[in-house]
């Protein structure tokens, strides 16, 4: 996996993880990013601090506590990484069960909230916006943990 800082263009930042640099691309062209504050599409990677080794002769220098910060870019621990891959072996399989509707996902959610259609596990595009709608007007809804393809864009 591999952590970018991303831009929206209205100037809100956020990460991403990624399988790499051509899935953060396919991702990108697909529209299937977007801001997680305001739900723009228009995502850039954003520029990044490279993480840089203390020199040798430096190491075992205290930090006052203020000044120390976590890094995103380091190596995720082992334990965190058997989490995710739990995580996204779960959502695999529920979605076995589920069928892709891709950009009706908002009006079918909604069908089936007021009785138009019948119950059943769906899931599809939705923007940020259309979400918080759907949860204000009580359709329960969730996000994806991990981005999902459109089926007709797996290989």
């Amino acid at each position: 996996m591999i952590v970018f800082d991303l831009a929206c263009s209205h100037h809100h930042r956020f990460e991403g993880w990624f399988g790499s640099s051509a899935d953060f691309e396919d991702q990108r062209a697909q529209g299937l990013l977007t801001c997680p504050a305001c739900g723009c599409a228009q995502i850039a990677k954003a520029p990044m601090a490279p993480a840089v080794p203390a020199k040798a002769n430096a190491r075992g220098l205290s930090v006052p506590d203020r000044l120390a910060q976590p890094m995103a870019n380091t190596p995720m621990p082992p334990e965190f990484q058997k989490a995710f891959a739990a995580l996204a072996k779960m959502q695999a399989e529920a979605l076995k069960q589920s069928t892709w509707v891709g950009d009706k996902f908002v009006a079918e959610t909604r069908k089936m909230h007021y009785g138009e259609r019948d119950e059943a596990p769906i899931h599809g595009q939705a923007s940020l916006a259309e979400a918080k709608a759907l949860i204000e007007e009580g359709v329960p809804v969730a996000p994806l943990l991990f981005p999902v393809a459109p089926p007709d864009k797996l290989n």
